[in-house]
């Protein structure tokens, strides 16, 4: 019997059992006022009145009037750089230990978000809701006892400027409680590993020695570490090594267009769990199986505001317009696509994440992620998000029976009409290219109305391109962008696409 596990799942239970439906505008509020008054007097505080602010009748809407939206290059150039030569209390007090760095899905140079002890215990906190929650997912108590595999970037962070950096995979595993440790696979030895092979290949190696329970990751990168394991061993799936797999949590990247590749790689069903780990913060978790939708963390050192996803209030760049409108959580809708803006605990104010959410149940503040602001393909109008194209790519797989874990698209000029051009990424294609653009063309149609009158007029047609999945992956090592927390681009701008399209024809 799994006594440990028992005792273990109780506890959670009754922690489960004690949590109160919170007030959403109330938590906010909340933290909005002790965000202001622990920044108020360094330079961004001082430059944005935020004394002022604390004074007013409605501090949400005089937080709003006084601080204009930023993007990381924005508060970079005014605040955050400056942290490396040594100042201090610039966007919040202090100087930070760490840096998160993170290119995310564009550009080769990394970004470096301050990541302050305040975060991490936020994390750690966000973290332990999650764990919390597993007591609403029916799992055995011998499942409190198995191990985790958390497969991100390595923990081996560099010293810069007297600061640690690395993604924030790495500084968050760097971070584990020593109680934890022993619960946490591939370990503190293996973790360390900076090149991403090698980490696999000892993970591969040391395999069938741990009984784990859990997976984190992306799924990308996790597909490839199954894939090496299976490889290494001469096993037909993975749970022939890990037989008391579970449960996987996803980190922040929609699953649906990994699904089926992922579940190719499993003897049995497992279940999913979407969260949402940015290098920002730990923004929101699933809290419950009837749902692939997450809760928003509404107290814990994230305010949120919401701006609604419409082509006139977005840059040709994926920024906001200046003075494009925001809401708090006590406005949002149901069902209407939003530009997530957060202001944090690690000194992030009014800050264009980059994602765009809908809320699927108010009352629970469940949201699920529908895209990227600069991934919002709108060339002639067809204003087509990556949760209509992840949609699509689904209708396809079930169509023809086929794997799709990887796609990219472009708006293409041929003969001087736009077209959009995809590349698939399948191990398993059995149809045309012309039978793979019709399908998804018409899926598209149904789904977006928008996109089917541009097809009408200025878009003329869809060309698909079905390469394999492998290519994916050495283009974002080719960008020096391999395992982690990196996430291939869904949508390019044309001078990217050309630069792909380049890269294709040399593999």
């Amino acid at each position: 019997m799994a006594v440990i596990g028992s005792i273990i799942k109780g506890i959670i239970e009754l922690a489960d059992s004690v949590i109160s439906e919170e007030n959403a505008s109330k938590n906010q509020h909340i933290v909005l006022k002790q965000l202001l008054e622990k920044a108020k007097d360094t330079k961004f505080g001082k430059d944005h009145s935020f004394n002022e602010i604390l004074e007013s009748e409605n501090t949400e809407e005089a937080f709003a009037e006084n601080t204009p939206y930023y993007d990381y290059n924005l508060i970079n150039d005014k605040y955050w750089k400056y942290l490396h030569e040594g100042e201090e209390n610039l966007t919040w007090p202090g100087n930070p230990e760490y840096f998160a760095l993170s290119s995310g899905t564009t550009g080769k140079t990394s970004k470096r978000i301050p990541v302050t002890e305040a975060m991490l215990e936020a994390i750690r906190k966000t973290g332990i809701k999650q764990v919390s929650a597993l007591a609403n997912f029916d799992l055995p108590a011998d499942f409190f006892e198995k191990t985790i595999m958390m497969l991100g970037s390595s923990t081996k962070l560099k010293e810069k400027n007297g600061h640690l950096e690395g993604e924030i995979s790495g500084i968050s595993a760097s971070n584990i409680p020593f109680w934890f440790r022993g619960y946490y696979k591939p370990g503190v030895e293996i973790s360390q590993i900076d090149d991403w092979d090698e980490r696999v290949q000892k993970i591969a190696e040391e395999a069938k020695n741990w009984d784990i329970g859990a997976l984190s990751g992306i799924p990308s990168w996790m597909e490839l570490m199954i894939k090496k394991v299976i490889e290494h061993h001469g096993v037909a799936n993975i749970h022939e090594i890990w037989p008391n797999l579970q449960v996987y949590t996803t980190g922040g990247v929609a699953f649906g267009p990994y699904e089926k590749s992922f579940n190719a790689l499993l003897k049995h069903p497992i279940t999913i769990i979407d969260t949402y780990l940015a290098s920002e913060g730990f923004l929101a978790y699933q809290e419950r199986p009837e749902t692939k939708s997450m809760k928003l963390v509404l107290d814990n050192g994230i305010y949120f505001e919401f701006v609604p996803f419409k082509p006139e209030y977005i840059n040709q760049d994926g920024s906001l317009v200046p003075n494009a409108p925001s809401i708090n959580i006590s406005e949002v809708e149901e069902n209407v696509e939003y530009v997530l803006i957060i202001s944090t605990v690690s000194g992030a104010w009014r800050y264009l994440i980059g994602d765009t959410i809908k809320f699927t149940n108010i009352e629970r503040a469940e949201i699920i992620i529908t895209g990227r602001t600069k991934f919002f393909l709108n060339v002639v109008g067809s204003q087509l998000s990556v949760n209509k194209m992840n949609d699509a790519i689904q209708e396809v797989e079930e169509k023809f029976d086929m794997e799709i874990p990887e796609f990219t698209i472009a708006a293409t000029k041929i003969n001087d009409e736009y077209h959009h051009k995809w590349y698939i990424g399948s191990p398993n294609a059995k149809v045309s290219n012309e039978e793979l653009a019709d399908a998804l063309d018409a899926a598209l149609k149904e789904a977006n109305k928008n996109y089917k009158v541009a097809r009408s007029k200025a878009l003329k047609g869809v060309k698909v391109e079905v390469v394999k999945p492998e290519i994916f992956h050495a283009w974002n090592e080719h960008n020096k962008k391999k395992g982690g927390q990196v996430k291939m681009e869904r949508v390019m701008g044309e001078e990217k696409f050309k630069e792909w399209e380049a890269f294709v024809s040399e593999q």
